[in-house]
């Protein structure tokens, strides 16, 4: 049970409480601070750092490889495709915007995809290329954003790929130092975070929604919103987010690397970049998809040993590539691959699922998520 002391300052009566300190929660409690200065905003984050997504992903500002689009239109179609790039385009400009290149290591080395002859695209890549450079010219503001670059692909320091699309305005960013950047952000905008504090529920209570945590019956808001993202089958599992576990390893230093930028393969299902003279890659969640639909961060030799091989396959190195470190993060996933910004009660916000693209997309989510919020009040 809380003391009087807490529960009259921590915790006390808020207009706001957002449930996750991760990408989501910080830039809706941000962009909320913005709107309207005056109000009180709550953040309380279960672990003592966010342990999602948003601080244990591969550090990429992208907004879609080549065949990811393609694959995303098939799917959702034309509009809705170009609608989250360009959601993805801005959130990464408003980073930009927002912090300097050098507080957030922001890399802008440009992002590669790798392509085999058995894909789809392949046979006519050119031709892929040109029809959406005409598509995300009125979204990048430049008539070029994909272009063939597979007859350099040895200056790149990969190998045994067939082909090798760039594009100029992706790049590398470290996460950790973003989340901690926008962290102080709200914090000076006068947002309480407190760490360490797992919700439980919530009941209407007269005129406010009255939160419960481990410590029971905690505090009091007028609005609540839910930025858990791969966990939100807790608290509201009537929503159908599934968790997709990424698993990601980091090299020890190789002397000489040649490898520079962020490269994707396989639609996305594989991301690797350097860190220094480090390699850090991630993904291949779908060698076994059922398995990686979970929360839990503990990751499998399966993943593991076959990252450890792609590296060996189609990394250039003059070394023998070893592991020093691997990590799991959790992300969450629509069944649209669209976010999702909706009432779920009454005052009741959920703000989740940006399937595996928050980096890009939580700073555009949060302006709906503001307007959503003032509209209600």
């Amino acid at each position: 049970m809380l003391s009087f002391w807490e529960k009259d300052s921590y915790y006390a009566d808020a207009d706001i409480v957002i449930i996750g300190a991760g990408l989501m929660g910080l830039w809706s409690a941000y962009e909320l601070k913005k709107a309207a200065p005056s109000l009180s905003i709550t953040i309380l984050e279960k672990n003592a750092t966010p342990l999602g997504a948003s601080t244990r992903n591969a550090g990429f500002a992208c907004f879609g490889s080549l065949t990811e689009l393609i694959s995303d239109e098939s799917t959702m179609g034309t509009a809705a495709m170009l609608s989250i790039v360009e959601s993805r385009f801005k959130g990464i400009q408003k980073i930009r915007a927002n912090f300097s290149d050098e507080a957030i290591q922001y890399d802008a080395c440009g992002g590669f995809e790798a392509i085999q002859n058995n894909h789809f695209t392949a046979p006519n890549l050119d031709g892929h290329i040109h029809y959406l450079n005409e598509l995300l010219a009125p979204i990048t503001g430049k008539p070029q954003t994909f272009c063939n670059a597979t007859k350099q692909m040895n200056r790149y320091g990969v190998k045994s790929f067939d082909h090798l699309v760039y594009n100029s305005f992706e790049a590398g960013i470290h996460s950790g130092k973003l989340v901690n950047e926008l962290t102080s952000k709200v914090l000076a905008l006068g947002v309480r975070i407190i760490n360490g504090v797992e919700v439980k529920g919530w009941i209407k209570a007269a005129e406010s929604l009255e939160i419960t945590t481990q410590f029971g019956p905690s505090m009091k808001a007028k609005q609540l919103i839910v930025c858990v993202n791969g966990f939100t089958q807790t608290l509201l599992p009537e929503l159908n987010i599934l968790p997709a576990r990424g698993q990601i390893l980091l090299t020890k230093p190789i002397e000489g690397l040649s490898l520079k930028g962020t490269f994707h393969f396989d639609e996305g299902f594989y991301y690797w970049r350097n860190i220094g003279n480090r390699i850090l890659i991630g993904g291949a969640r779908n060698l076994a998809i059922a398995e990686e639909q979970t929360t839990d961060l503990a990751g499998s030799d399966k993943i593991r040993n076959h990252l450890t091989q792609f590296l060996a396959t189609y990394i250039d190195s003059l070394q023998p590539i070893e592991i020093e470190q691997y990590w799991s993060g959790i992300m969450g996933f629509t069944p649209t691959n669209e976010p999702l910004c909706t009432w779920t009660a009454p005052n009741v916000l959920a703000v989740i699922a940006c399937n595996g693209m928050g980096v890009a997309l939580t700073p555009i989510v949060a302006e709906k998520v503001a307007a959503m919020v003032q509209a209600n009040d």
